[in-house]
């Protein structure tokens, strides 16, 4: 199978275009923007151009072999970097090389097979798996790019994620190795990172590559994308692409299962919405009640969870403004609605409350138990939002 066709993102398309023609596109791109908005397709779509036998003025020709090779994930001058668990029983450098470039041609070999992979976000009660993008996997990397390309006139390393470049054992080692490679590029090698977190990177990383900043699709693209895609109804299609706000790949995580379930990043919204039902409870109590319910282990599942609160925030501002047409959780207007009415909270307090929840992120990127900073933070919002409501959201599943 091939990889399904790059949705949008076409001022940045065209940017690429006549910087390829005219022959001045960077040897170090870093894609940025949002989470699942399409930053690794755009430079696998990127790497396809530059290698393509008969590129048109629109892009690469998708008929030529190197064409083909890229959209199946075969070309040998097209090597992808990603974030993977840390393997185990591999004691010395050498083996923890070779067990990470063979479950990275395992996630290569599943995303020929399906290439729109829903994303997995485990749950607070569970310990997280840790993934990232190791030193051994960035010396492998290095290896390879002091190679003669195998087909092409050049060959092309894309790294994505790669803020997971820098927490790795306390240690930036695999980011300032990368930082050596940029420094020094091997000839005809050309390098393109993804990051939603380029504020992660190391400041030398940032100074060595060009932006491209990557921005949200319209959610009637990404609804009608699915729709076609996945044969998903139309209004389930455009529900998960306004609750994702323009992202298509945390789409996927608003859509049930094959079996009917809640997607992952569903499941996050209703606990973080059963947050901010604690914080605008009259009662004290529910902001421990709710704090002891969190897990106890942290990790990107806690980070998710107070992104999905900061967007109900933002969503009851909204609403208190009169901008329902802002509103992310559309299915929850008409709960929104009534806690306004109810709690008379305004839109400046939910500004403030959203400073406190991003300090509450800061945190959770520390060493700190989550319930204690739930525990902290709703009690904080309590006060804020001056809270007298105490009814349930009624959130469609």
């Amino acid at each position: 199978m091939a990889l399904h066709h790059l949705l949008g993102h076409e001022g940045a398309r065209g940017d690429v275009l006549r910087a390829v023609q005219a022959r001045t596109l960077p040897g170090a791109l870093l894609l940025k923007g949002t989470r699942g908005i399409g930053k690794q397709r755009m430079a696998l779509w990127i790497a396809q151009l530059m290698l393509c036998e008969q590129p048109t003025a629109s892009g690469p020709c998708d008929g030529c072999r190197a064409c083909k090779l890229s959209l199946r994930l075969e070309h040998p001058d097209v090597h992808w970097y990603f974030p993977l668990p840390r393997p185990t029983g591999a004691p010395t450098p050498e083996k923890m090389a070779d067990a990470l470039e063979e479950a990275r041609h395992g996630r290569l070999a599943e995303l020929r097979e399906q290439s729109l992979q829903r994303p997995v976000v485990q749950f607070l009660e569970k310990k997280p798996v840790v993934e990232g993008i190791y030193l051994a996997a960035v010396r492998t990397l290095r290896r390879r790019a002091n190679q003669r390309p195998s087909m092409g006139q050049e060959q092309i390393f894309i790294i994505g994620d790669a803020e997971a470049l820098v927490p790795q054992e306390a240690s930036p080692e695999a980011a300032n190795a990368l930082l050596k490679l940029l420094e020094e590029p091997p000839e005809a090698t050309r390098f393109i990172l993804t990051s939603s977190e380029p504020g992660s990177l190391l400041d030398t990383i940032r100074s060595r590559t060009v932006p491209l900043q990557l921005g949200p699709l319209e959610p009637g693209t990404v609804a009608a994308f699915l729709q076609e895609q996945l044969a998903i109804d139309a209004d389930a299609a455009l529900r998960a692409a306004r609750l994702a706000q323009g992202s298509l790949g945390r789409a996927l995580g608003y859509l049930p299962d094959d079996e009917g379930n809640p997607g992952s990043l569903e499941q996050l919204r209703k606990a973080a919405v059963r947050l901010l039902v604690a914080a605008l409870s009259p009662r004290p109590g529910d902001v421990f009640t709710e704090a002891l319910g969190t897990g106890t282990t942290g990790g990107r599942a806690f980070v998710e969870l107070l992104d999905a609160l900061t967007v109900w925030l933002r969503d009851l501002a909204a609403i208190q403004c009169g901008q329902t047409a802002q509103v992310a959780n559309h299915d929850a207007i008409e709960w929104l609605q009534k806690q306004g009415e109810r709690t008379q909270v305004t839109a400046e307090a939910c500004a403030r409350a959203l400073d406190r929840v991003e300090v509450a992120a800061l945190q959770a990127a520390g060493n700190v138990n989550p319930q204690l900073i739930v525990a902290g933070l709703l009690h904080e919002l309590r006060t804020i939002l001056h809270a007298t409501a105490t009814a349930e959201p009624g959130v469609r599943a």
